[in-house]
Formats: structure tokens, C-alpha cells, sequence
């Protein structure tokens, strides 16, 4: 998964807050456009759009932006940082047997996960689904277990990305029959998760908030989701099946966009592709 481009009504506020607060580094600022991130890897892109209005209650659209770090002490210092400097946007964690999780919201509603994955030898697989659980995880018990003086390069990623969404029946013909995703776990009519290459979930989909929602019309939130595949001859094959299931498409040669079912939109591009793209 790549970057998350969210509209925003105040930029300065959320670069504060994903800077100062959940310890990103501001990457780049032009204009309208903030890129933050960790070393060379982007994870949020803020787009100011102030002539925008919040989402309507119940909508579809952005459950949670999920950051997965590569230590548990990254994570501990991360989760410290947000419990100290703004712990009434603290939401919950859990113990996920595959992830040790923490859920936050920033100043403008959108949900964040910062986690870490355990070992995938130590994932418990049964006919291709991969066992889940929410278990009870202290977060002042992980910080002190975890949290290091030890300099680190601070590596982390977007793990995955989880949607709202109006039913899970259209998302799996969406995401699994024509996007090519693999189901990895359900949790009956009200949440899907799928992924490639035998990870727990790279995307996810419930109707927790959403249950019945239709299209997205235009609003502060999610903007774009990117999937990274490994080449442009990737994109290429994927524009084609895509084509063959009546996705409508926008294949400029190096990226190729579309929308799901509520008007999330996608946009897929290459590892070759140095640069994130802004949501339009």
C-alpha cells in the first residue's frame, strides 16, 4: 500500500498534529499539498481543501489509515508521543494475535492504526483464512515493555488501509472478483478482509458506520488510496481486467485510477514510480 491523501480544512493543524504528534516527518510542503512520512516512505498526503464541508454521518469512506512500523520500541515511541500530547485523540487498542494494535482519531475525524506485526511464522492459518482476534492490550503496560532510548531509523509503512463501506457483498465482487484481492478473513456480513501475497490484510471493508451508504459525494476525508504493484507491465494487465469487468478507468501509462462502488478512489502505480501522488 502506498500513501493516504486526505482533504483537509485546516493544513496547518494536521501537519501539526501528524508531525508534532504521531511523529511523521514533514517530507515536503508545497502549497496546498503536505507530504508526510518516515525516511524516504510517504504515508500521508494532506491536500487543503477549506471550501470543503465534513462528510455526512454514516457515509462511506475512510475507517482507518493503519501505519505498521518495524519495531515494537518505534511503536511504544509513537504511542507515548500521542497518549502525551493529545490522549483525547486515543480510541482503543487490541492484541490482534497477527498485530499489536492502537487506534487513534485526528483532529478532523479520520481514523488512524499504528501497529506492529508479529512474526508470520507465528500466524495461524484454517482453509485460507487467517485467525484474528481483539484481545485486551494495555497501552501503558506496551509503552513501558517497549519503549527504548536506543536510537532508531524509524522505518514504517501503510500497512493497510480499512474502508467504511455501504455492504460487504459489493465489496467482495469489487476487491476480491474484479481488483484480484484475496478474502483473508470474514466476519459475516459486516466485514471483509483481503490481501495479496499471504499477508493478513492489506484492505478492509465494514458497514460498522456505514451499513447502506451509497456514493460518496465530495468532502473533507479520504481522497485517494495507492496500491503499489511491481511494474508498469502490472498496470498494464490490471487496466486490462479491469476493462473486462466495465471498471470505469483513468490509465495515463504510469498510474491507473478508478473508484470502488462509494466513490473511494483508487489509484494503483508502480515501485518504479518515485513520487506519491496528491488526491485531485
Amino acid at each position: 500500500m502506498g500513501a493516504v491523501s486526505l482533504r483537509v480544512g485546516n493544513l496547518d493543524a494536521m501537519i501539526a498534529y501528524y508531525r508534532d504528534v504521531v511523529t511523521l516527518e514533514l517530507q515536503s510542503h508545497d502549497g496546498p499539498v503536505a507530504v508526510l512520512g518516515r525516511g524516504q516512505t510517504p504515508l500521508v498526503i494532506l491536500q487543503h481543501a477549506p471550501e470543503l464541508t465534513a462528510a455526512e454521518p454514516r457515509s462511506a469512506g475512510l475507517y482507518h489509515t493503519a501505519i505498521l512500523f518495524d519495531t515494537q520500541a518505534d511503536l511504544a515511541a509513537a504511542v507515548y508521543s500521542i497518549g502525551t500530547k493529545s490522549p483525547g485523540t486515543f480510541t482503543g487498542s487490541a492484541d490482534h494475535l497477527v498485530s499489536q494494535a492502537f487506534y487513534f482519531t485526528d483532529p478532523e475525524g479520520n481514523g488512524i492504526e499504528l501497529y506492529w506485526d508479529r512474526d508470520r511464522t507465528l500466524w495461524s492459518w484454517a482453509h485460507g483464512q487467517v485467525e484474528m482476534a481483539s484481545l485486551y492490550l494495555d497501552p501503558n503496560a506496551f509503552i513501558s515493555e517497549h519503549m527504548s532510548a536506543e536510537p532508531s531509523e524509524g522505518r514504517a509503512i501503510v500497512g493497510h488501509v480499512h474502508l467504511s463501506v455501504g455492504d460487504v457483498a459489493s465489496a467482495r465482487e469489487f476487491y476480491v472478483n474484479r481488483l484480484g484481492f484475496e478474502a483473508t478473513a470474514n466476519f459475516g456480513p459486516s466485514a471483509l478482509f483481503v490481501s495479496a501475497g499471504g499477508y493478513h490484510h492489506h484492505m478492509a471493508m465494514n458497514t460498522w458506520e456505514s451499513s447502506g451508504s451509497g456514493k460518496r459525494r465530495l468532502a473533507l476525508g479520504l481522497g485517494e488510496i495507492s496500491i503499489i504493484v511491481p511494474s508498469i507491465d502490472d498496470i498494464g494487465a490490471l487496466n486490462e481486467r479491469m476493462t473486462h469487468y466495465r471498471v470505469d478507468t483513468s490509465h495515463d501509462g504510469q498510474t491507473l485510477a478508478f473508484d470502488d462502488p462509494w466513490a473511494n478512489r483508487i489509484r494503483v502505480r508502480s515501485a518504479e514510480a518515485a513520487t506519491p501522488v496528491a488526491a485531485p
